[in-house]
């Protein structure tokens, strides 16, 4: 044998063995460390053949890459690329010995040649493509704006230039083979490889080692990624296409569908039980989380399985307005603790470990200090996550739907609030007021019970009397729905429009329904968001014994955070309904016949749709379908809408909590709609109703926004329409006041 081909076989060899064990070693160190985290929630070890199913499509089919669609198929193709090239490698690894080795059985199939010739031409095409896609939206160019700034570009860099070098070396290989004519496939099946071929030596003497040089060359740099890999755990654009499929696998929802809707339940020491407060040991059950131990092994996988693309930054509200909240950068410094912290958690080594034998072993680093980092705080804590990062999250749910890997970012943050919250007091101070009034009226504005009632009088009194049935004790008889005010409908002068008209169409329509009047409460949505868990399984369970009790079965709510609640939150309490948003209902009485829109309303309006309903709940369609079918509306859609649609800052208690930092996040909504140079701004929901309408009235107040414009619920536009309202009597119907 030659001494070149010897020595190149021997040289790679040795660092096959060397990279594939460092590779093993790293990944036991991953599986290590992520069984650092508790015990995960029962059902994610459940329903494994549907698991399977679901992992297999989402990443063989790229569902969640795709919503960003010529970058899902050029990923895709480069994905596919990592198993199936692996032939190449091993070609490669024989021809290191003899260039002119082949495969066994398949070494002339012509069908072979063309599957490595496609994916490898794509591929190439792909990486080629996502290379300058970053360069020319990366941080250098865009700042702050960039998806990818928080980012570790040496890593993005290393990959995409390894892979580079990986797909060209096959075609330089191929076409020096093409060139000595050592290769079985015909020219149509592999036209690149012919084009690489008619540029290369013809010379045997030349070609051999060179084909032996650059086959080493491949695979030299396919093992050193493997070593690489080893020596950065946090590598997630490298780890993640090893880690991700089982991150997908263990995602909350075993039907695929992001972990958006219902809120993380809180779980007792063991994760098989949900916290019950009455019997909860605080020294042993987490209240959240207040340090790594506390998160879940998901939890910590998720942080394992970052790629750090940026699509969740890109979408989030907080960080699209200023504010220093990331939800990659979230991510990735409770990564870098993880790796850091947890490697001294393995081996046992705790503050008393540390107090009764000194390890010196640690000169540098200071264990004790690390041990005892808090999850949450100032630069001066030494804190993992700012406050204001905490804090500025409006639970929207964008970034989980936009994530690839499916990474449960509200869940951790979530968690750290219910820690700050319920174990350490410490959360804005405006959001005391919140729970106090929670706790002692029932109701965020601390309004006594019998305000509840105010609409129905005032529905009762006004021309065309409403009579509207109040449960006593059980539901009336023959009554459908239960239509669930919520505070907001009930208490908000500008809700209270939307809850009037909801209340007399579904009287036009001869819906059978009933409310519960002063029995009602909150939901406890904005307690359980805020992270205040006792709080709101105490007015969850008050409302579903009331519920249970008066013998409700079906329900419809305008609030959307009701409707997400009621829905997805109190069947874990014991309270399962068949809940339905107001705009579903009254899209299928328009559609049915029992709602006939007469009257033209001839405006543009465009349709903020709320993130409860939308992404949390993926009702799009009803919305836009009542203003379908009311003559005269022209609609124009504003630029981020849908499962891409920008929150208006309400969510995740935030209505409650001043924002000090950057430009307000309604405000930014509100500009967005103006572009569309709408004459009503429509939505869904009373919050959204609130801040839309709030950063209205500052636009007019600044000349920048016509006085006429407003904010109104698609039921208020389907009233008007519906009673064939003159001109001046809808201008009327949608005047918001008090705003």
């Amino acid at each position: 044998m030659h001494p070149l081909y010897l020595t190149l076989g021997i040289i790679t060899s040795v660092f096959a063995v060397v990279a594939l064990a460092t590779f093993a070693l790293g990944g036991y160190q991953i599986w290590r460390t992520v069984s650092v985290g508790r015990a995960v929630e029962p059902e994610r070890t459940e329903s494994l053949s549907k698991r399977l199913t679901m992992t297999l499509i989402e990443i063989l089919a790229h569902t969640r890459m795709l919503k960003r669609p010529w970058v899902g198929v050029a990923h895709w193709f480069v994905m596919v690329s990592f198993p199936l090239l692996f032939f190449t490698v091993v070609e490669a690894q024989g021809e290191v010995f003899n260039p002119h080795f082949k495969l066994p059985v398949i070494y002339d199939w012509t069908v072979y040649g063309l599957a490595i010739e496609v994916i490898a031409a794509a591929s190439l095409a792909g990486i080629i493509g996502l290379t300058i896609y970053r360069l020319l939206n990366g941080p250098h160019r865009k700042g702050r704006q960039s998806r990818f700034f928080n980012s570790k570009t040496w890593t993005a860099y290393y990959v995409e230039a390894y892979l580079w070098a990986l797909l060209i070396s096959i075609f330089v290989i191929r076409g020096l083979k093409v060139a000595i004519e050592d290769f079985p496939f015909p020219v149509w099946a592999t036209p690149v490889s012919h084009a690489f071929g008619a540029i290369m030596p013809t010379d045997a003497a030349v070609a051999e080692p060179a084909i032996a040089l650059v086959a080493a060359f491949k695979l030299v740099i396919s093992y050193a990624f493997f070593v690489v890999l080893y020596f950065n755990l946090t590598m997630g654009i490298g780890w993640h296409r090893f880690v991700a499929p089982f991150n997908i696998f263990f995602k909350r929802n075993a039907d695929g569908t992001p972990t958006l809707g219902a809120a993380k339940q809180m779980m007792d020491k063991s994760g098989k039980k949900p916290l019950d407060f009455e019997e909860a040991d605080p020294d042993e059950d987490p209240f959240g989380a207040g340090k790594l131990e506390d998160f879940t092994w998901k939890g910590l996988l998720d942080f394992t399985s970052c790629t750090e693309c940026g699509r969740c930054q890109s979408q989030c509200p907080a960080w699209n307005t200023g504010k220093p909240l990331s939800p990659k950068k979230i991510i990735l410094d409770l990564q870098k603790h993880t790796y850091e912290k947890a490697p001294y958690l393995l081996k046992g080594i705790t503050e008393e470990t540390l107090a009764e034998a000194p390890d010196n072993s640690h000169a540098g680093v200071d264990v004790l200090a690390l041990l005892n980092k808090p999850l949450v705080g100032t630069e001066e804590e030494g804190g993992v996550i700012h406050p204001d990062e905490l804090w500025a999250c409006t639970n929207c749910g964008a970034c989980v739907e936009q994530c690839p890997v499916d990474i449960e970012h509200i869940d951790h943050i979530l968690d750290m609030r219910r820690y700050q919250v319920m174990v350490e007091s410490n959360f804005p101070s405006e959001a005391n007021t919140l729970l106090k009034n929670l706790e002692n009226k029932g109701n965020p504005w601390g309004m006594a019970e019998d305000r509840r009632m105010e609409w129905i009088e005032e529905l009762a009194s006004q021309e065309n009397p409403v009579e509207v049935p109040v449960v006593e004790d059980k539901m009336p008889e023959g009554t459908e729905y239960l239509f669930w005010v919520g505070c907001a409908g009930a208490l908000e002068d500008r809700a209270k429009k939307t809850t009037k008209a909801i209340a007399e169409l579904l009287d036009i329509a001869g819906v059978k329904f009933a409310v519960l009047g002063g029995m009602e409460a909150c939901t406890g949505d904005p307690a359980r968001r805020l992270g205040m868990e006792y709080v709101f399984q105490m007015l969850a369970q008050q409302n579903v014994e009331t519920l249970n009790d008066a013998g409700v079965t079906k329900i419809v709510a305008s609030c959307p955070h009701c409707f997400n609640t009621l829905a997805k939150e109190y069947p874990q309490l014991g309270g399962t309904y068949e809940v339905i948003h107001h705009s579903q209902l009254l899209a299928k009485l328009v559609e049915e016949g029992q709602l006939t829109p007469v009257s033209s309303i001839d405006e543009n309006i465009t349709y903020h749709d709320p993130c409860f309903l939308g992404r949390h709940n993926k009702v799009y369609t009803p919305p836009r379908d009542i203003m379908a079918q009311v003559p005269g509306i022209k609609t124009q859609e504003m630029h981020r809408h849908k499962e891409r649609g920008f929150c208006c800052g309400a969510g995740g208690a935030r209505m409650w909590m001043e924002e000090r930092i950057g430009k307000r996040i309604n405000t930014e909504r509100v500009d967005e709609a103006l572009t569309t140079n709408p004459d009503t701004v429509s939505t869904a929901c009373p919050f959204c109703q609130v801040m839309l309408g709030d950063a209205i009235n500052e636009k007019k107040s600044a000349g920048e926004a016509k006085e006429s414009l407003e904010v109104v619920d698609v039921s208020q536009l389907l009233l008007r329409s519906v009673k064939g309202e003159n001109p001046a009597e809808g201008d009327e119907q949608k005047e918001t006041a008090d705003a």
